[in-house]
């Protein structure tokens, strides 16, 4: 092999990093944790009046965008505006009613919050407003505590207060820097849980599509199709032609859309378009009077203060707080995901602790104007971004266009029929029914496809709530077991080079005779020490047995390389000092390779390095190989003759 690959004389050695204080590095480790991206650079060495401006617009982005706004760019917002508006009105009175609550909430819910985003938001496409999931899973939760049915009053000031926490929580984890609390909650778990719920939606708006008066308040598939069926003899077929024609024409809308992306306007305008119709049919053939529900007549004006109204002393307290900070989850990881995706396709970033406080800051406000739980839902984004919108400027013109709406045209929605709603609602969750990914989750990763399945079934099944903690518990357990079980692999030299990679994914790969070459990847815990104690022990009588077969029988070193251990605790560096004991014993050398610096600095803290030798740490891998074959052809010639005077001695 040359003399470059004996050479044991000059060789790197394996550097220690300086020793810092404790709190030094535990500093760094904080700030590592939650400031990555150093937001508070740009303030130091500043004066006090510069900080005052840099603040200001740090927490209030408008101020940095505004002042370079063009009147170009003012167009292509309006034009958005009013293509958003056109779908958020009658969006927001069907969510209302997935809500249980007014259709005059709805309304409310796309005035005031959108205007807070659009100062505080750093997305320039997310078009915010109410959203069906968390509307359905205010009502699953909070309709166990009181009936909207009954009491509506009290209903509405527990929507209320649970938006007021959900606001809370989102708006915490922005100021905390905890947006790594979201990032538990995977795409897997997202694709299942939007299309369990997007079914559990649908099904539920049977009961207006059959014009059904009794229904039952269970999300779950069993307890909807019970209900439907026991019932059969109670449908209206006025309500089924009508919501059945209305459906038809809102997915065919957006199939022509989606074939004909220059047409977008027509999939947008569709459900406007669809209550307009729905409420002339209505006022002219006085449909109301044959079984057709309306909304009836609409309160005219702006939002209602409503902070007085917030139940902090309610007996109903606790459960309130649960379902704010559930669906401020829920929410807030399909906002953060929309204005990523968005921002991707237009080559920025956004900054995800800015965009929790965004939209925690427009749930307090909404809370306290009578408004529900809002965010940016990927349809109505979808639409601002091929409507041409530049700034979020577009959020205020549909806020603008919502709030003429709430004050002029409100009296025009009172033969608006139940049935259209439902048909809006229905045609917006089919689109949220993943059924690609899901395919693709099976092609790609099956314990992906296990949290995506678990989820839906979860939500399908038993409730909204059961699907979601579900997918995150197997999403939890399977981050627990890559760390209890992290990949271990025996590694050989490839042909014709002095690479050396794992022979499970290199089968040509050749295992160097007398030694055996261990790769761990993953950090050494306290969690995976027991596994990689027996895994190291397995491979090594493994080993042995193929060396019983050939010339060598002898297994003289191993050599682990640690270039993917990043850290290491003390139970590791145990663990290290056990199987070393061990090789002793059985007359194996053990030897590290590429150990990277924290785990230097534990191993020389711990006294290990002087344990095993500072000689018998390399740099690569290739190495120490190198220094083993050598150690082995020296050894070679007295062990020949030590075995020759051993022959003379026995003659």
């Amino acid at each position: 092999m040359g003399n470059e690959e004996i050479d044991t004389q000059h060789r790197f050695e394996v550097g220690i990093p300086a020793p810092k204080p404790f709190l030094h590095s535990l500093k760094s480790a904080l700030k590592e944790t939650f400031f990555p991206d150093d937001p508070f650079k740009q303030f130091r060495k500043q004066p006090f009046s510069r900080k005052l401006v840099l603040g200001s617009k740090y927490f209030v982005p408008i101020l940095e965008w505004a002042p370079r706004y063009k009147l170009e760019f003012f167009k292509a917002d309006f034009v958005a505006g009013i293509t958003i508006a056109s779908l958020a009105v009658p969006q927001g009175i069907s969510y209302a009613g997935l809500a249980s609550l007014p259709p005059v909430i709805g309304l409310y819910s796309s005035f005031v919050p959108p205007l807070i985003y659009a100062m505080l938001g750093t997305s320039r496409e997310m078009a915010v407003g109410t959203v069906a999931v968390p509307s359905l899973l205010m009502t699953s939760m909070l309709g166990k505590e009181v009936d909207p049915h009954e009491n509506m009053k009290l209903y509405m000031q527990l929507v209320f207060t649970a938006t007021f926490f959900a606001g809370v929580f989102q708006a915490a984890l922005g100021f905390l820097r905890l947006g790594l609390v979201v990032d538990f909650v995977s795409h897997a778990t997202i694709v299942g849980f939007m299309g369990g719920a997007a079914t559990v939606v649908c099904l539920q708006q049977l009961k207006a599509i059959l014009g059904l008066v009794h229904f039952t308040h269970q999300a779950d598939l069993v307890s909807v199709m019970k209900s439907i069926f026991t019932q059969v003899h109670m449908w209206r077929w006025e309500s089924g032609v009508l919501g059945s024609c209305f459906l038809f024409f809102l997915l065919t809308t957006r199939y022509f859309s989606r074939r004909k992306s220059v047409f977008f306007w027509i999939n947008a305008l569709a459900p406007l378009a669809s209550v307009i119709l729905g409420s002339l049919l209505v006022y002219l053939t006085h449909a109301e009077r044959h079984g057709v529900e309306v909304i009836g007549k609409l309160e005219k004006g702006l939002n209602r203060e409503s902070l007085s109204e917030l139940a902090f002393g309610s007996q109903h307290l606790m459960a309130t707080i649960k379902t704010g900070v559930i669906t401020g989850v829920v929410s807030l990881a399909e906002g953060i995901t929309v204005g990523r995706s968005f921002a991707t396709l237009k080559n920025y970033n956004t900054d995800g602790n800015k965009e929790m406080i965004a939209i925690g800051m427009m749930n307090i406000a909404g809370s306290c104007t009578s408004c529900y739980l809002t965010t940016g839902p990927f349809s109505r984004t979808a639409v601002n971004v091929n409507a041409g919108c530049k700034t979020a400027v577009s959020n205020i013109v549909m806020a603008t266009a919502v709030m003429l709406t709430l004050l002029f045209f409100t009296p025009l929605f009172r033969y608006t029929p139940l049935v259209v709603l439902s048909s809006i609602i229905m045609a917006a969750m089919m689109g949220l029914i993943d059924y690609k990914a899901a395919i693709h989750l099976w092609r790609v990763d099956k314990f992906d496809f296990i949290v995506c399945l678990s989820a839906f079934t979860g939500v399908v099944f038993g409730s909204v709530l059961t699907g979601l903690i579900t997918a995150v518990a197997i999403s939890i357990l399977r981050i627990l077991l890559f760390v209890a079980r992290p990949r271990t692999s025996v590694i050989g030299r490839l042909p014709n080079s002095m690479i050396y990679r794992s022979i499970e994914q290199y089968p040509k790969a050749n295992v160097v005779s007398g030694i055996l070459i261990l790769q761990i990847n993953a950090p050494i815990y306290f969690a995976n020490t027991s596994y990689l104690r027996e895994r190291i022990l397995r491979w090594i009588d493994e080993k042995e047995d193929e060396q019983k077969h050939s010339e060598n029988n002898n297994l003289d070193f191993v050599i682990l390389d640690m270039s993917s251990v990043g850290s290491i605790d003390t139970s590791g560096i145990s663990m290290l000092q056990e199987i070393k004991n061990l090789f002793d014993k059985r007359y194996i050398k053990l030897v590290l390779a590429n150990p990277g610096g924290e785990v230097m600095k534990m191993l020389d803290k711990s006294k290990f390095i002087d344990t095993i030798g500072r000689d018998w740490i390399y740099l690569t891998v290739r190495e120490a190989v190198n220094a083993c074959n050598f150690l082995l052809q020296t050894s070679k010639p007295q062990d020949e003759a030590v075995e020759s005077e051993a022959a003379d001695n026995k003659v």
